[in-house]
This record gives C-alpha cells, sequence and structure tokens, in this order.
C-alpha cells in the first residue's frame, strides 16, 4: 500500500511538475510480481486523490476506477513486455548485455568463494564474470543450443570495467561511482519479467520524462541507468534523489515503529491538508519561518535546492500540530458540519440543535480528530457525571473541604446575574477573585468541572454562556 514516504516523492514531483507548466505522470510498475498485493493500485490512486495530488496523465481514477489517459500508454509495466524484449534484444545485439545461465548454486558458490577471498560485497561484474556460465564464456553455437533448448537464463547487462559513471544530481549535487563499484545487473529475469531497472529506463524514454524525483534508495542504481541511456543513445533525464524517511531513533521508518501506510492515516482521521503540509516540510526548507503551507502555496514556493541531503525525522507529535492548525481553519459552520454527524450518532439530539454551531466552536480550538467530538460536547446533551475528585483540583490549591464554599459563593454571584454572555461572567467572576483573595482557578475551576465534567473543557465562561444561566444555575444545586 501506499507508503507515507511514497506519498511525500510524489508530491515533491507533483510541485516541480505544476511549477514548470509540466505533466505529472503515474505509472504503474508492477513487474516484481512476488510482491504484487492486491489493491494496492487502489489504494495507491484513492490515497493520491485523497491528498489532492492528482496525476495529469497515465493510471488517473476516473469515476472511482482506475483508468489509462495519455498518449504514452499503456502506462501499467505488465502491458509493456514486448516493448522492454525489443530494447533488451537491442542491448544484446549492440554487445551491451548478454545471456547468463547460472544455476542458484553456482551463484552461491561464486558468492562464498569471493568473501573467502576477502571480497566483503560480492557481485557478479567484470571480476567474475568470465569464470561464470554466460554467453561471454561459451561459444555461439553453445550458448545459442541452451536457448533453443529452454534451458532458463537472465539478461545482464555488462558494465565496463575502469570507468567512471559522474552525474549532476538537482540535490546532491556532482555525484560520482566507478564501474567496479556496479553490478553487472539483471535486466530480463528468468520468467522473463524485466527488472525495474530496464523497463524504467525504456518507459522514461518512450514517455519523454526529462526530471526524475525519487527516494534515495534508489541513488546506487542511477550509475546502470546512466549506461542504459548512453547504451541505446538517448538523452538521460534530470534526477533528483530526496532523503529517506527516518524515525525518532535515526533508523529508517518501517512499520515496526509504527504506522507507515497513507491509509493508516487516513483511517485515524488525519486531514489530507495536514498530512501534505507536514511531509512537505520532511527535508525541505522554505528559507522562511512559514509553516502552514497549502498546497497551493507550496506550488509557488517548493523548490528542490533547499531539499536537504540527509534523512528526514518523522516526527508523529508534529504532524499532531498540523493536524491542530488545520482544524482550526474551517470556519464555524463548515467546521460544525463536519463534527455534527458524529456527534448526532450519539447524541441525536444534535442532529437538529439551533445552537450547534455555536456550541461547536468551542471546541475547534482543542479538537485534534473529529471523532473526539461527542466526548468533548457530552455535557450540550447530558448530565455531567461530578464526583467529588474531579471538582477538588490539587493544581488549583482546592481541597475537598473548600469545594461546599466554593459552590455556594458560584450560585450566590451568578444566581441574580441575567446578562449571561462570557464576557460579563468574566468580569463578574474575576471582581469576586478579587475581592475573596482567591485564585481564579480555585473558583472557576469547581464551575467548569460542574458543568462539564470533564477533567478537559473551554473555559468557564464560555461553558456557561453556551449552557445558559437555567441549565448552569442546575448544575451548580446538583454538585452541592
Amino acid at each position: 500500500m501506499l507508503h507515507i514516504g511514497a506519498l511525500r516523492t510524489a508530491l515533491f514531483n507533483y510541485l516541480i511538475a505544476k511549477q514548470s507548466k509540466g505533466t505529472f505522470v503515474l505509472r504503474i510498475e508492477d513487474t516484481d510480481r512476488e510482491r504484487e498485493v492486491p489493491g494496492a493500485v487502489e489504494d495507491f490512486l484513492t490515497a493520491m486523490e485523497w491528498a489532492g495530488i492528482d496525476p495529469d496523465e497515465g493510471v488517473i481514477l476516473k469515476d472511482g476506477v482506475p483508468s489509462q489517459i495519455g498518449n504514452h500508454g499503456p502506462y501499467i509495466q505488465s502491458q509493456r513486455f514486448d516493448l522492454y524484449k525489443e530494447h533488451a534484444q537491442k542491448l544484446l545485439d549492440g554487445g551491451f548485455a548478454y545471456y547468463a545461465f547460472d544455476t542458484k548454486e553456482e551463484l552461491d558458490r561464486m558468492r562464498e568463494e569471493e568473501q573467502a577471498a576477502g571480497n566483503p560485497a560480492p557481485k557478479y561484474d567484470a571480476s567474475v564474470r568470465m569464470r561464470m556460465k554466460n554467453s561471454l564464456t561459451m561459444n555461439e553455437t553453445e550458448w545459442k543450443n541452451k536457448l533453443e533448448k529452454g534451458e532458463p537464463y537472465v539478461i545482464r547487462m555488462k558494465i565496463p570495467e575502469g570507468n567512471v559513471i559522474r552525474f549532476d544530481d538537482a540535490i546532491r549535487g556532482s555525484v560520482e561511482f566507478r564501474g567496479m563499484e556496479v553490478d553487472d545487473q539483471i535486466l530480463i529475469k528468468s520468467d522473463g519479467f524485466p527488472t525495474y531497472h530496464l523497463a524504467n529506463v525504456v518507459d522514461d524514454h518512450l514517455m519523454e520524462i526529462d526530471m526524475v524525483i525519487r527516494g534515495e534508495e534508489w541513488l546506487s542504481s542511477t550509475p546502470k541507468h546512466l549506461l542504459l541511456y548512453e547504451y541505446f543513445g538517448w538523452t538521460a533525464p534530470q534526477f533528483a534523489h530526496v532523503p529517506l524517511l527516518l524515525n525518532k531513533g535515526g533508523g529508517k521508518l518501517s512499520k515496526r515503529q509504527g504506522d507507515v501506510s497513507v491509509r493508516d492515516y487516513i483511517e485515524k482521521g488525519y486531514l489530507p491538508e495536514a498530512v501534505v503540509n507536514f511531509i512537505a516540510l520532511l527535508g525541505w526548507n522554505p528559507g522562511s519561518t512559514q509553516e502552514i503551507f497549502s498546497l497551493e502555496e507550496l506550488v509557488d514556493t517548493f523548490s528542490l535546492e533547499r531539499i536537504q541531503k540527509g534523512g528526514a525525522v518523522f516526527d508523529q507529535e508534529r504532524l499532531d500540530w498540523f493536524q491542530g492548525q488545520w482544524m482550526r481553519k474551517f470556519s464555524p459552520e463548515v467546521f460544525a458540519e463536519k463534527i455534527r454527524p458524529y456527534v448526532s450518532d450519539v447524541y441525536p439530539a444534535a442532529a437538529n440543535d439551533a445552537d450547534f454551531v455555536t456550541r461547536a466552536a468551542l471546541i475547534q480550538d482543542r479538537m485534534t480528530f473529529f471523532p473526539e467530538a461527542p466526548q468533548m460536547m457530552s455535557y450540550f446533551y447530558e448530565e455531567p457525571a461530578v464526583t467529588m475528585d474531579l471538582l477538588a483540583e490539587k493544581k488549583q490549591k482546592l481541597t475537598k473541604e473548600m469545594i461546599p464554599e466554593m459552590i455556594n459563593l458560584l450560585i450566590e454571584t451568578l444566581e441574580p446575574v441575567d446578562d449571561f454572555s462570557d464576557e460579563n461572567l468574566k468580569t463578574i467572576l474575576f471582581a469576586v477573585c478579587d475581592e475573596k483573595e482567591l485564585g481564579k482557578g480555585q473558583l472557576l475551576w469547581p464551575l467548569r468541572a460542574a458543568l462539564t465534567g470533564l477533567p478537559f473543557s473551554p473555559g468557564a465562561f464560555e461553558v456557561a454562556a453556551a449552557l445558559g444561566k437555567e441549565t448552569t444555575m442546575k448544575r451548580l444545586y446538583n454538585a452541592k
């Protein structure tokens, strides 16, 4: 399913495409059949649609169904096999690739021998290929006979010895690999399926891709891709490799540390605006103190030059902060309508509550997820359960012995009041605190606790005003 890091990479591609008036292409790379997950394509598309990162071309959701749109299709790699075979043959004919017939046991033995000889990272390259079973070590009759017999084989690209592969990465600057660090990569597997390396290069060229932004785990594969472009006589696109997402311990973000799929965050109730804002700033610095960005603002502000080279730490608390910030951006009316279904599901009276917008506004600054609303608004629709342990709050220097006195003082003060607006209540109760030499919390905490029955709630004045005088006085008498 779509990884949160992959969504960030898609976002960066989307932003650059929009900035440059280009085309954002979504291709389905499904040549690794062993790792194919049923429903993954639909998950990718619905998650990207949820985030507002809509492709211009390729595989796109149309009326809820994956469809292929554009002039360079098909955009699903498993439907392009003839193209890959054709291009693999061109490499074979040009001497840039060869057939290899080595069995798994022979490959394992080669690696064991290389390790025994002091090579800590053995690979199939120029140093070993001439002692392996391939079309470079066999005569033509021998290897063609094997093909005719249907013996299993792979097609490997031939990496030249001694050369140095240099390229400019849009994020990392000048990058250099020596040929001896690159293996003779398999291009066509024994099952006939192409590897990512061949399919990706062929598709990027034929689909006229001129920029590829991808995760840094592909950096070491880029020399192979550049060589393939050279072998085919094509111009390579610009590459940009973004840093990995890390957990707080500095390791690669994985399921062992928590949620990693976009679906997890959708199901938990995160807002798409919050997630997009958060992941955009993972590894990218806008160069200002601004933290809250809409997708449109990101298109205007984003730049590859300000992406850092090091890994970016995925901080769940930081994501929750963005969630809260975007929750507060709703108008009171929109916010109320978003939470009303949750509240009315628990308290049916909320469905037709004429004061719902006003009441909902009290919790907007305090809420992180919509499903929290029923509990936070419970005191509007049922009598709260108020206990002495709740009323007596150590932090407010309130003992159980003091509570009857505070409740009686609140009743005496509020009974004659007609104007139950929050500002008037604030003026009156603050004056009483000054007159009685009380800490404000010593009077306001019992009021809030008696009205809501909750350890956390909006301010005492706002709650009393929203409940009205009749309900407020009733609950104070009940708390005596």
